[in-house]
């Protein structure tokens, strides 16, 4: 439910009528979720517009001064802040170079906005004496918040002071809005956390809206929105984090490695760590479809090696497979640390990761855990599996294998 507070004069009533004619809109129906978070306020003496990233706040001159195109347009770029959490994200930018992390943020939304509505049928950026107010400019299109924070600050833009000045708050003034840091830290980690799951339900069901009017598929999702709603994983983490669960024997105590579960309550405990594993293997796609991506076949193999030292296995069951094992090669605890030297991929022929399974039920082949990478063009995964699973799909194909544990790379 839209909320804001108490209507009190001619301001408030043409904020929540430009607020509802935008949710309206089919133009910015994936939008329309996420403008239904938080509260909403107008304020005497707030010199423009101002999030927390959950709550909104807009100065009642301010709006006076803004026709209701650049106010829907004020109140879109307050919406994709809180839609990219850009105020928690970032903050560690903003303790870097305030200046610099909000005019990033800023530039990364209004490049987005003015792409949105190219004839400003619906929302039109502010301008003072026919010059705009806020920060825009197309070399950054595409670029989420870090990468345009890196180029300004190696100097490759120069376009003054910008919205957001240099102020505690975020804000200058003078500009298109603030950036309010220090309300976002005041939110507790319980506050923090229900936000999110707020703006993840917003996001979706804005997806679902967008749908609707243009038909499936991604149509407006920026790349940054689609990370908040498929977040790439740390998948060397989750690799290590499949092998040492799966097989190590977590039979003695180590200061080595500091127990990340108790960091939190300040407690520092040693970390369970397995002696040792038994056998460990790893299925590699070598189907025509990627065959000739050696950089990550080199990229992976070498994260298996890295893995292997971590949990130093007995032995090691390299496949590589197509529509049948084209290639086995078997390293024992002493000679893993070749692995990338030594080994020889083959394969390049259709694609049937069965034929791992039965391989290995022929060979008798009986392993901890089997380490399955592939781009996921597959028809048949299979069921027949005696063994944990870890799909690694790479390429940025998003499907999910029925069976066993997956996680998604992609090859940039």
């Amino acid at each position: 439910m839209l909320e804001i507070t108490e209507v009190k004069d001619k301001e408030e009533r043409r904020l929540k009528k430009v607020k509802i004619d935008i949710m309206r809109n089919p133009k910015f129906a994936l939008w329309s979720g996420l403008m239904t978070v938080g509260s909403t306020r107008v304020e005497d003496g707030v010199p423009t517009a101002a999030t927390n990233g959950r709550d909104e706040v807009y100065g009642r001159a301010f709006i006076k001064s803004l026709d209701n195109k650049e106010l829907a347009f004020v109140v879109m770029h307050e919406t994709m802040h809180k839609a990219y959490r850009h105020l928690f994200t970032w903050r560690k930018l903003w303790e870097e170079n305030p200046k610099l992390s909000n005019q990033a943020c800023d530039y990364v939304i209004n490049i987005q906005l003015t792409d949105m509505d190219v004839n400003q049928e619906v929302i039109a950026m502010p301008t003072k004496a026919g010059k705009a107010i806020g920060l825009v400019d197309p070399m950054f299109r595409g670029m989420n918040a870090k990468q345009v924070f890196d180029i300004l600050k190696q100097g490759q833009s120069e376009d003054g002071e910008g919205e957001g000045g240099e102020g505690e708050g975020g804000g200058g003034g003078g500009g298109l809005d603030d950036h309010d840091w220090e309300g976002a830290k005041e939110l507790t980690e319980s506050e923090k956390t229900a936000l999110g799951k707020d703006i993840d339900s917003a996001i979706r069901q804005g997806v679902i809206a967008n749908n609707k009017v243009a038909g499936q598929g991604r149509g407006g999702l920026s790349r940054e929105l689609q990370d908040l709603l498929e977040p790439e994983v740390d998948w060397r983490e989750v690799l290590r984090e499949f092998v040492t669960s799966t097989c190590a024997a977590k039979d003695a105590s180590s200061w080595r490695r500091v127990n990340r579960r108790f960091l939190h309550t300040d407690v520092y405990m040693p970390s369970l760590i397995g002696e040792k594993v038994g056998h460990l293997c790893v299925g590699a796609d070598m189907s025509g479809s990627v065959w000739s991506d050696a950089k990550m076949v080199t990229e992976f193999m070498s994260e298996v090696k890295s893995i292997a030292e971590d949990v130093r296995p007995d032995r090691v069951d390299l496949m590589y497979w197509d529509c049948e094992v084209a290639g086995h090669e078997e390293y024992d605890s002493g000679t893993v640390g070749n692995i990338i030297n030594s080994t020889k991929p083959k394969g390049g022929g259709g694609t049937d990761p069965t034929c791992v399974s039965r391989y290995m039920k022929k060979k008798d082949i009986k392993p901890q855990a089997l380490i399955m990478l592939t781009d996921g063009e597959i028809g048949d995964w299979g069921t027949d599996w005696d063994v944990p699973v870890l799909w690694v799909i790479v390429g940025g194909n998003r499907v999910t294998a029925p069976v066993g544990k997956t996680i998604h790379i992609r090859n940039n």
